[in-house]
């Protein structure tokens, strides 16, 4: 479905981002995106989804390029336009329309599919937002944003879903209920998240992104979060002293937020 080779891409102003970095993805893959703020992971989304383009490697989606010409070509972008759905991080970078209807409604809408009313209905309903379908999503919540856009990224039914830190400003409910959503789909999924704890709950295989911008892990989550010694190697756990009755020793804690 997915392959990465050699990816770097580079900010003029914040220098690499990512240096060579490389993966497959088979269809219907669930993989989590593990690293550090600032260690490239959102970056990565956006090339995987067409926003960016790697200064350096070559990504294919299906067996075909993703490179600027290819997305000039109509036909081939709206269907990697169409299957393959990123949710950005912050929710008020993707809103724009002057309802919540019209949100979720936008991309049916452009791609010419069928069934608008319901898909809005659909997907507003199963994310509990139609009470807000009238009114303006800059209005809402952080939470209710995030669901909203994500109504919004399902309501062309994609193949592939990228989502960058999707539970940032959900509330428990809603979380567990991604969690599901993504295990039962048979979507391929990308998803980054701070928290660990969470980590294994929304996919079986893991890569990390160490701050040296590569990639240092690959493989099965389960054995990633016994080791302390990679968490603590990519920054996703920290140790700090700590006396007790005149004895001081290190505690070790992964980083959970959000």
């Amino acid at each position: 479905m997915i392959e990465a080779r050699d990816l770097h891409y580079r900010y003029e102003e914040e220098g690499d981002v990512l240096d060579g970095v490389g993966f497959r993805i088979e269809p219907g893959e669930k993989m989590v995106l593990l690293g550090a703020n600032s260690s490239g992971k959102s970056t990565l989304l956006k090339i995987l989804a067409g926003l960016l383009f790697p200064s350096r490697g070559s990504y294919s989606y299906k067996g075909k390029p993703v490179t600027r010409g290819a997305l000039r070509k109509r036909d081939f972008a709206r269907a990697f336009r169409r299957e393959v759905g990123l949710l950005f991080q912050n929710p008020d970078a993707m809103l724009f329309q002057s309802t919540v209807y019209d949100e979720i409604a936008f991309g049916p809408r452009q791609f010419g599919l069928e069934g608008v009313e319901e898909r809005v209905r659909r997907w507003a309903e199963t994310l509990g937002v139609e009470r807000r379908l009238g009114r303006p999503p800059f209005h809402l919540s952080g939470g209710e944003k995030q669901k909203v856009c994500l109504a919004a990224v399902l309501a062309v039914d994609p193949e592939v879903l990228l989502l960058d830190e999707p539970t940032s400003h959900m509330d428990p409910r809603s979380t567990g209920w991604l969690v599901d959503f993504l295990r039962e789909s048979g979507r391929t999924t990308v998803v980054t998240t701070h928290n660990l704890s969470l980590a294994a709950e929304l996919g079986d295989r893991t890569i990390v992104i160490g701050e040296n911008h590569r990639l240092i892990y690959d493989g099965p989550i389960g054995p990633l979060l016994e080791d302390r010694e990679a968490l603590l190697a990519a920054n996703l756990m920290h140790a700090h002293k700590h006396e007790h009755d005149g004895l001081e020793h290190k505690h070790f804690h992964t980083h959970d937020w959000d």
